[in-house]
């Protein structure tokens, strides 16, 4: 079994239990975590704050130095870590390389450059001075959908900043949280810097939410826990971000490239088998053009193979585990009970084993439907058909959440538009590409604050005013 990550050393756990990580392709265990227990918390909690002094005292280049340096080994093992990805969460290896191997190391170089460049940023107002410090203890609570990419989101402009960290990683797949204290180690990061204790949201997570050494909590992960998290973070006034769920439309207007914004939608909804909060789960169409799309869209998703996450062939990799499986199955059988039409996949059990659910497309979807209301975080979308444009912005805006979004249109300036009414954190513009640098976050229950970028370095800040 694994250990625990404290004071710069690997250290068993004081529960003496583990926790199975499972390949959900093969559903065979692969490895095993501890399952850590609230005095592991308490003492990783005791460590980053017997650290915190000297870290935030350290000049911000040189605490850009240890990430640069961590940037060029994680870029150097990408080949090495994508495999455990791939494994441990079933993404296909080419994406599992790309999107979250290589996008956090150059997350890693990016905040390696803010911390010289602008964790020390201070300016002045009148007679005012206003400074930028670090928040102080930082818990970071990850999801298993990107668990390296997550990690770093937080780590590294915790560590940018000159806060301390406690991670905790998803007990569902947490082996390349692993592979980043490793990284960070080598690189040279002071020992109580940063910690990391797995296990159990319910003991661990809550744990940390709740505990008084911890001056902030940065959580990715459902709605539903994001509420919990805060709650028990509010009777210590903590500052708290959360990265949470999403129902996101991409809204295809009239004289848009449908078959450009159907193929991209396609691939969105189904990228990591809809395991993406960001995910655009919901295609709304003109009605004029509305079953062109829906053939085009079922006529995509048969593209999308099942298979083996290291098959070059594999564009669709299980669901990270029997759960989350039943969880999608369960949302198809509600999509038929509506009345929805499937038209696209649907079958729960296609492969012989492993975690798999067809992709799977549903026409016909109202608003209100349950399908169209909840996230579902599997290969599942919906086509919505609209009449006018203000009924499209109102179907888009009428969810609970609001952390992403596509418009499609004929010029970019009809699209921004659009973009513009729609209550989200971000939105695709006729197929604009994630930027790793721009602020990513959400409105309404899709959470609080921001990730990535300047602006993620400033949720680790507090700011002072000397008066002069």
């Amino acid at each position: 079994m694994r250990g625990l990550y404290i004071q710069g050393t690997w250290v068993p756990s004081s529960s003496g239990e583990a926790v199975a990580v499972v390949n959900p392709a093969t559903e065979e265990v692969l490895d095993q975590v501890p399952a850590g227990a609230a005095d592991d918390v308490d003492r990783a909690v005791a460590a980053a704050r017997e650290a915190f002094p000297a870290w935030s005292a350290t000049p911000p280049a040189d605490r850009g130095k240890v990430l640069e340096l961590a940037a060029g080994l994680l870029r150097r093992r990408a080949e090495e870590i994508a495999r455990v990805i791939a494994t441990d969460s079933g993404a296909p290896l080419r994406m599992a390389l790309r999107g979250q191997t290589l996008v956090p190391a150059g997350v890693l170089a990016e905040y390696a450059r803010l911390a010289g460049e602008r964790a020390a940023a201070e300016h002045r107002i009148g007679n005012s001075l206003v400074l930028r410090e670090p928040v102080g203890v930082v818990g970071a609570i990850t999801s298993w959908n990107y668990p390296l990419h997550q990690a770093v989101a937080k780590v590294a402009p915790a560590l940018a900043a000159g806060c301390t960290v406690v991670l905790k990683p998803s007990e569902v797949a947490p082996l390349a949280a692993y592979a980043l204290i490793d990284i960070l180690h080598e690189a040279g990061l002071p020992a109580g810097v940063l910690n990391m204790v797995s296990g159990r949201g319910a003991i661990v997570g809550e744990a940390m939410a709740a505990h008084p050494g911890i001056d902030m909590i940065s959580f990715t992960g459902s709605t539903v826990t994001g509420r919990r998290v805060a709650a028990l973070a509010a009777p210590g006034v903590k500052r708290v971000t959360l990265e949470l769920g999403g129902k996101s439309a991409n809204i295809i207007l009239p004289g848009a490239d449908l078959a450009a914004a159907v193929h991209a939608g396609v691939a969105d909804a189904f990228f990591h088998s809809g395991q993406t909060c960001s995910a655009l789960t919901r295609m709304l169409v003109h009605r004029d053009r509305y079953d062109e799309a829906v053939a085009m869209a079922a006529d995509a998703a048969a593209g999308y193979t099942l298979g083996d996450p290291f098959d070059p062939a594999t564009r669709l990799g299980p669901l990270v585990s029997a759960a989350q499986r039943d969880r999608v199955v369960h949302y198809i059988n509600r999509g038929h009970e509506e009345g929805a039409r499937l038209i696209a996949g649907g079958g729960d059990r296609p492969l012989p084993r492993g975690y798999y659910v067809e992709p799977t497309v549903f026409a016909g979807v109202a608003p209100g439907m349950v399908i169209e209301q909840e996230e579902i975080f599997g290969p599942v979308l919906s086509l919505i058909p609209y009449t006018w444009t203000d009924e499209a912005v109102e179907i888009a805006n009428g969810t609970p959440y609001g952390l992403s979004g596509a418009v499609w249109a004929a010029s970019e300036q009809e699209a921004v538009a659009v973009a513009r009414r729609l209550r989200t954190g971000q939105v695709s513009i006729n197929g604009g590409r994630f930027n790793p640098s721009a602020p990513f976050g959400g409105y309404k229950q899709s959470g609080l604050g921001r990730e990535l970028g300047e602006h993620g370095l400033e949720e680790y800040q507090e700011t002072k005013s000397l008066q002069l």
